[in-house]
């Protein structure tokens, strides 16, 4: 009787200690303590972790920044570099563009060799006998073209001097500043084939311009080599760019 006391105790005890096992189980789970308000808190607790930056969503936005930052920082400085570029180019192209546009100012838009931007001077040549050798140099800032053949007047003379026509070059002889052009005189023709020779201490040389009538500018007035002597049956060539081209007629 005693031992069945003894062991219904025992029995009570273990059912006991099952029971508080149970309960305390659940309290750690916290699934359905307090009819599941803890789990929403739970809940709503791990959401807003979830929410609240982690210490690897820095980097992830500071990558994405960065990457943002690089392309936009390729973009504008291959914009800026474009644009510097494009500057450097109109530049080039204005400034060598400009330097350029300059430069064929300089030698496209060319004014007539006149005497008001040339040096033009006179001499006695050995060969041929009885010629003179002319000289005009570019003295300006830019270019000028020596248009077809000096037109000459020797003293008082009325007419022009004849222009050799077979002395024509293929192109018009332009000048850059400090170049120079040439023209031969011959000054007499086959002897007795006109009027008598005359002494001449005076020359005015005449310059053409576009068209090859009349004369533009001012003319050249130079003293002429003592004992020059001239007829009617004379010439003066083209100008040419080369003096033994000149002195070839």
């Amino acid at each position: 009787m005693r031992s069945n006391r003894i062991r219904t105790t025992a029995l009570a005890a273990t059912a006991l200690l099952a029971a508080l096992s149970l309960t305390a189980c659940g309290a750690d789970n916290g699934g359905t303590s307090d009819n599941g308000k803890s789990g929403a808190s739970a809940q709503s607790a791990n959401g807003a972790a979830e929410q609240s930056p982690s210490p690897t969503a820095a980097p992830e936005k500071d990558g994405t920044d960065a990457d943002a930052d690089s392309k936009t920082g390729g973009t504008s400085d291959g914009t800026s570099n474009g644009s510097e570029a494009g500057k450097t180019g109109d530049s080039g192209n204005g400034s060598t563009g400009s330097t350029d546009r300059a430069g064929s100012s300089s030698k496209g838009k060319s004014d007539a060799c006149t005497g008001g931007n040339t040096k033009t001077g006179v001499s006695k040549v050995t060969r041929p006998i009885n010629h003179l050798l002319l000289t005009v140099t570019n003295t300006g800032s830019t270019s000028c073209n020596a248009y077809y053949a000096p037109k000459l007047r020797f003293d008082d003379a009325q007419a022009v001097f004849p222009i050799l026509e077979d002395s024509k070059p293929q192109a018009v002889v332009t000048l850059n500043p400090g170049e120079s052009a040439y023209a031969s005189i011959g000054l007499t023709g086959e002897p007795g084939a006109g009027p008598a020779p005359r002494e001449a201490t005076h020359l005015q040389v005449n310059f053409a311009g576009r068209s090859p009538e009349g004369s533009t500018g001012t003319p050249a007035e130079l003293n002429l080599p003592a004992d020059t002597v001239w007829d009617d049956n004379g010439f003066v060539t083209y100008w040419q760019t080369e003096m033994s081209d000149a002195l070839t007629y």
